[in-house]
Formats: C-alpha cells, structure tokens, sequence
C-alpha cells in the first residue's frame, strides 16, 4: 500500500468518465449556466444579508459551527472561501428563481394534481409464493396471528424486520401502480388483500391515508419539482460541446513544463 498519493485535474476527470458521472457534472454546469442568465433577465439580485443567512444555513446543514471547522470543510472539499460564496450565491440565485418563476402557480398545481400528494403510511412484508400471503391474510383476519409477529418471521432484512416493516410515509408515485390503487382505495388501519406484483405478493397494512394541504413545506417543494422539470427541459434543448479530452491534454501539459 502506497504511503503517499497523488492525484491530478486529469485523474479526477478520468474517474469521472469510468464511474459514469460525467452526464451529472454537465447537467449541473449547463443549468448553472441557464440559471444565471435567467436570473440577470428577471432582474433578481441578493443582499448581503441575504447572502449571510443563505450562508449560516448552509453552515448549521453541514454541522459546520466553528472557523476550524469551517476551514477543515473547504480543505477537504478543495474549495477556496471565494468558490464558497460562489457556492452560497448559486444556492440562493436558484431558490429565487425558482420562486420568481413558480411561486404564483402553485396553487394551481396543486388542485389540479392533488391526487398525486396524497400519503399513506404503511407496513409491508413481501412473499414469493401468494399461497403462504392468503393464508397469513386469512389468519390476521381471524385473529390468529398480528402483523408485528408476521414481520418478525417473514423480513429477511434485520433492519426492516426491527422496524416491523414499517415503509414510512409516502406518495402515490413512490408506490407501484398496482400497490397504489389498493392503498389509497383503503381507509385508515386496514389490511390490504395480497397485492401480486412482477416483484413479489404484497402483505399491506395501511396504517393512515394523509389527505394533501397545501402548507408551506408542500409550497416549496411543488416550486421545486417544477422549478427542476423547467430547467432539465431547457437542458435537454441546449445545444453542449464539451473538451474533456483537450482539458486532459491541456493539464498534463502544464504538469510537464513545470516538472
């Protein structure tokens, strides 16, 4: 094992391309680039205060509460104090945008898609064979047996079972098609039918059905998706060259002549 490693502009952008990222790091540089025009066409500007609060967030986001810590955080992401204010403008620039752009069609939106957020809370355990969910179906039903005890002799994975299945609150969309007719044509504390599926039969308990409202937290992540569904279309629309391999060329150059 080597003591000591160096890594250069070149080997990151290699690694890059063998680990499939580099359509990832061109989206966001393009959307970067859509967004700040955008934002000087709509007239947004930010304040210093502005600035400051978006920063502070981002520190207390990052469990970052001290200058040497602060420090530490820019060492290990390579990134200078100026490229972080670049960070923290790019941040805010996108949130205001998203907000000068969405903020008015919310409500729209949201009545004429309120289906698609609509919750449910529910356990699950998942069964090969649809025989072995019926009877235990049957068996709940009868009282035989509780869904707890189900989960403790039927989920493989540790951490589920301890959970006792538990999926944690959800959307329509986060469902399978099949899985979300049932789950949201059910009332709160029911157990579902088996649900058959190409990926296995669905033992459900529906613990609540959440009906949708429209708060703030609902507000910004509606501004949000559509925010995001408005910049990868321009994304896809913009024509990108990029000169990966002349950066490459042009990097290991430079190394040489300093060498």
């Amino acid at each position: 094992m080597p003591e000591h490693l160096t890594i250069s502009t070149s080997d990151i952008i290699h690694r890059l391309k063998v680990s499939c990222q580099i359509p990832e790091v061109i989206e966001a540089i393009a959307s970067q680039v859509i967004i700040t025009e955008a934002a000087q066409k709509a007239g947004i500007e930010l304040t210093e205060a502005e600035l400051q609060s978006e920063g502070d967030k981002f520190r207390v986001e990052k469990n970052i509460a001290t200058a040497k810590e602060t420090w530490a955080w820019l060492d290990k992401h390579h990134m200078s104090v100026k490229e972080f204010e670049e960070l923290i403008y790019n941040n805010l620039i996108a949130k205001k945008l998203a907000h000068h752009m969405f903020a008015a069609k919310v409500e729209k939106f949201f009545y004429e898609n309120r289906i698609d957020y609509e919750a449910a809370v529910t356990y699950e355990v998942t069964f090969e064979n649809r025989d072995l969910a019926l009877e235990l179906f049957y068996a709940l039903e009868e009282g035989e047996i509780t869904f707890p005890e189900i989960a403790r002799l039927y989920i493989q994975d540790p951490q589920l079972r301890r959970a006792g299945g538990y999926q944690g609150v959800r959307y329509r969309k986060d469902f399978r098609p099949e899985i979300a007719a049932a789950v949201f044509a059910a009332t709160s504390c029911q157990m579902l039918k088996p649900i058959t599926t190409p990926k296995g039969v669905y033992l459900i308990w529906v613990e609540e059905i959440i009906q949708p409202e429209l708060n703030e937290e609902l507000r910004e992540k509606i501004i949000c998706e559509l925010f995001d569904t408005s910049l990868k279309k321009e994304v896809q629309f913009l024509k990108i060259t990029t000169q990966l391999d002349a950066d490459a060329t042009q990097v290991q150059n430079e190394l040489l002549n300093h060498a």
